[in-house]
This record gives C-alpha cells, structure tokens and sequence, in this order.
C-alpha cells in the first residue's frame, strides 16, 4: 500500500478532557439480546447499598466478540510483562474490607 492510500485510511479519534479523565468501575454486568451486548460499569463501594451505573457501552454481537478478542490478547501481553493477574476469586478479602467490622 503507497503512502497516500495508508494516510487515507487513518482514523482521526479525538477525546474530550472530560471523557480522558476516566471512570473508575470495580464491577461490569453484561446482557445481550440477539442484536446487542450491553455493559453496564458500576462502581460499588463496600457498606453502600446503593450503586449506580457509570458508564453503558452497547455494543453489535460481532464488536462484542472483536473486543473480547482484543481484550483476551491486552490481558496476556500485560501477565507476560507483569505476571499473572490474580482472579477476585482466589484473593481471600478480610470480612471487614473497606468498613468497620460487622457487629452480631
């Protein structure tokens, strides 16, 4: 491919400063229909019965499937760098984790 044609089929993605900030999220819930994956990210807090979604992405089933992929491949290529990430799961978290102990 000439110079011409690869300057062509360059994607110019700009970002708000707001958006660049980011959103923390410590929990995703995923859903689909047939015609779309939604994500919802929620932040949830220890103690707090409440938590609202921070961000929806929908996405089509075949973008879906891309984004798998890339983040499948992003995750192994940060654990050969930095090692294996640990799953929630396996970490054993202090019953009082983030708030004062629980009273019986």
């Amino acid at each position: 491919m000439d110079n011409a044609n690869q300057q062509q089929n360059q994607l110019n993605i700009e970002i708000s400063e707001e958006i660049a900030e980011g959103v923390y999220a410590n929990l995703a819930i995923i859903t689909h229909s047939h015609a779309e994956f939604v994500i919802d990210f929620v932040n949830v807090m220890p103690g707090t019965p409440k938590s609202k979604v921070k961000s929806r992405i929908i996405l089509t089933p075949q973008h879906a499937k891309r984004f798998m992929k890339a983040l499948t491949e992003n995750v192994n290529r940060f654990e050969s760098l930095n090692g294996k990430i640990q799953d929630l799961e396996e970490v054993q978290l202090p019953l009082n984790f983030g708030g004062p102990s629980a009273q019986a």
